[in-house]
């Protein structure tokens, strides 16, 4: 909240950290960031603008006549007729004057109290915005966290909520920021009418509105190009880096873009997360709706990275964070960090240096391939956002059924394989082994359970059809799908002569950005065999996953888990892969099954040519383990906490009652065996037996 101090206008919670202005040198790099931002083409054109226009203009007078039709189709008089009416408001990226070309409007409907959700906007409104021309690509979500139409009116992508609110007549000068305008409203509405509510608010708590702007187009920018721009997948959307930028502005409010844009990344680089962004002390308000606060909420102590939003009831606009995706968002604000004072302070690159797209396919080893299929282009939009809205719980699960030794990174963008006669879209997750565990001999995960898990999940869509399909397989670097690449050309691998070790970035990263830090560059024949290779943890995934094609056929030893010994591992290694790569890792702290027979256990001399020479099939789901630290699903299981290893976790209902740590640096797991076996079976820990739906590569078929 704002407030006055020795004359200086406050903004935010805190004093600022520096009123300092620009010098000529940062109004020099602020020119230059400019005429980047012009030529990335985040404006839009004068003739789309008054398109958009044209547009919200038509959508409210289709409102006006929708509440008129609705009250005529009531009963009611003609005077309470002719003063139905209900209005449109603007929020989101639009309202804050940062959209871009080709950006969708956020677009608020607020109706009367005699005009439904379920009823008259997801049916009636539907139905007409149906017969009319300019409506293409018209799509209900009416089981959204937040109710939501959408379409596009003459090109220009729509995403219409609804509030309903408590009164007979909305007037025209409706002021939605008064607390009173959330009486007698249903839990959605809220939620609907939050979006406006937040979005004005942070106009009126930044400093230089312009200032603002700027700066949060160059971070947007930013998120995309980096990949981690989506609230759905986990990552932050356009209200949450809006409230970041805005936090910035209150800190350095005599700041220009350049310095803002670089302060971003030095402040929440040492930000202490779960500690909340805010950008004005949070009110309990007077109508008891509930506000974030974890001293009251025990849910509220599982976010991990709390972004407040400012408007009353004020709430964690971020808890779909997860352990995984926060890891990825801080190892790219160390990066832009450090490519910030190293390379644009210091003038040893230019602004583009800062926005480089994230080498996503480069950065791992191993990747999930979610692929989508549908009948038509209007079935894939729907199946494709129930899909990708489920994604979030695909890494939830994953980092679950590990114990937090798997961490995943989804990445945001979507794939079309032209290639197929169908409609398909394809999404990618990025798999590695959690950084500084032990590595042991043997250890590796089957995710087969949980990826069946997904899928049942997955099909509960209600409004499913036939012919939308998903497969999921497991893939490596060198065999990622050329479509993912622009003009679908797989670009050369570089040399290994002269890349940067583990332990060293790229130019100006402060420990190296995510591929570097991982080790994980190496040459199209990662998995040749070479000679000489002592060290286990330098084997591909093909030599600790040996799996012989008559194993895999039969029932019970057809659990691809298996590990073969250390002499025979140690015959079996591969060219030059780093220690960290999730291909080489070895696992071996899950207990198997007593009715397995392990090929370690086996004399090398009984093991048949056949086994010897056999490679593990891609898409086999055998990772070798890897983690991230702290795995809730607050959305699905909100049982007590445990520790494990100094991390907080959820205790899963599915019966893990107890879990102990023998030992501070190996991280063995020691729980009752009964209950871990039973809770294994379904997750492919234990007798890892093929499951029907399975290829015979290890990738999932169809859903039933």
């Amino acid at each position: 909240m704002a407030s006055h101090q020795n004359g200086q206008h406050q903004y935010g919670v805190t004093e600022p950290l520096s009123t300092a202005g620009p010098t000529e040198a940062d109004l020099a790099r602020d020119r230059e960031l400019d005429k980047f931002l012009v030529e990335a083409g985040l404006y839009e054109s004068q003739e789309e603008s008054m398109l958009r226009e044209e547009v919200l203009g038509h959508l409210d007078q289709i409102v006006k006549l929708w509440v008129k039709k609705i009250s005529i189709s009531r009963g009611y008089s003609d005077q309470v007729v002719q003063e139905a009416n209900a209005k449109i408001f603007t929020f989101g990226s639009y309202r804050l004057g940062v959209h871009g070309p080709g950006t969708d409007i956020d677009t608020l409907c607020i109706g009367p109290r005699h005009a439904t959700r379920e009823e008259d906007f997801f049916i009636v409104l539907h139905n007409m915005l149906l017969e009319m021309p300019e409506v293409t690509e018209l799509h209900p979500v009416p089981d959204a966290h937040v109710p939501i139409l959408k379409f596009k009116f003459k090109g220009i992508s729509i995403d219409l909520l609804y509030a309903r609110l408590a009164l007979w007549v909305i007037p025209e000068d409706l002021d939605i920021s008064q607390e009173s305008i959330l009486c007698n409203v249903d839990e959605q509405s809220v939620r609907s009418l939050n979006g406006c509510r937040v979005t004005d608010q942070i106009l009126r708590l930044v400093p230089n509105i312009q200032t603002f702007r700027t700066t949060l187009r160059c971070m947007k920018l930013w998120a995309k190009r980096r990949g981690v721009y989506s609230n759905v997948t986990g990552f932050l959307g356009g209200v949450n880096w809006a409230l970041l930028v805005a936090r910035i502005c209150q800190l350095y409010p005599n700041a220009v873009p350049s310095m803002l844009v670089s302060r971003f990344f030095r402040v929440y680089t040492q930000w202490r997360w779960p500690n909340p962004v805010m950008l004005c002390e949070i009110e309990e308000g007077s109508l008891g709706l509930p506000v974030w606060d974890p001293r009251k909420n025990p849910r509220d102590r599982l976010h991990l990275m709390p972004i407040i939003t400012p408007a009353y009831p004020c709430m964690n606009s971020s808890y779909n964070v997860s352990t995984s995706t926060l890891r990825v968002m801080t190892e790219q604000f160390e990066s832009a960090n450090e490519v910030c004072k190293q390379a644009v302070e210091m003038k040893q690159a230019d602004w583009s240096a800062l926005f480089e797209t994230y080498p996503f396919f480069e950065a791992y080893k191993n990747y999930l391939q979610i692929d989508i299929m549908a009948a038509d282009q209007d079935d894939l939009r729907a199946w494709k956002g129930w899909v990708e809205s489920r994604l979030r719980q695909l890494t939830l699960k994953i980092e679950r059924d590990t114990f937090g030794m798997l961490q995943c990174h989804p990445y945001p963008c979507e794939f079309v394989d032209p290639s197929k006669q169908v409609q398909n879209t394809a999404f990618f997750m990025g798999l590695q082994r959690r950084q500084g565990v032990p590595i042991r001999e043997g250890q590796q995960f089957d995710i087969r359970g949980t990826v069946d898990e997904f899928r049942h999940s997955v099909s509960s869509y209600c409004y499913r059809k036939p012919g939308m399909c998903i497969y999921v397989s497991h893939v490596r670097r060198k065999q990622i799908p050329v479509f993912v690449f622009p003009d679908g050309v797989r670009p050369p691998r570089p040399s290994r002569i002269g890349l940067p070790s583990s332990k060293s970035g790229s130019p100006g990263s402060k420990g190296g950005s995510p591929p570097s830090k991982q080790g994980q560059l190496g040459d199209e024949n990662d998995d040749v065999p070479r000679q000489g290779t002592k060290r286990g943890a330098e084997m591909p995934l093909e030599g600790v996953t040996e799996v012989p094609q008559k194993l895999r056929a039969q029932s019970l030893d057809s659990a691809i888990g298996l590990s073969v010994s250390r002499a025979r591992a140690a015959s079996i290694s591969s060219a030059a892969v780093g220690p960290g790569d999730l291909a080489t890792d070895e696992l071996d702290d899950i207990p198997l099954s007593n009715t397995h027979k392990r090929v370690s256990d086996v004399p090398l001399d009984k093991l048949s040519d056949s086994f010897k020479k056999q490679r593990s099939p891609t898409g086999s789901y055998i990772l070798t383990r890897t983690s991230s630290g702290r795995s809730e699903d607050e959305l699905e299981d909100s049982a007590p906490k445990r520790t494990v290893n100094g991390q907080s976790t959820m205790v899963s209902k599915s019966g893990l009652v107890s879990i102990s740590v023998n030992g501070s640096k190996t991280g063995h797991i020691s729980t009752n065996r009964s209950i871990l076996e039973e809770r294994s079976k379904g997750r492919g820990f234990m007798e890892s037996q093929v499951r029907p739906g399975h290829t015979d590569n290890g990738s999932i078929d169809e859903l039933e």
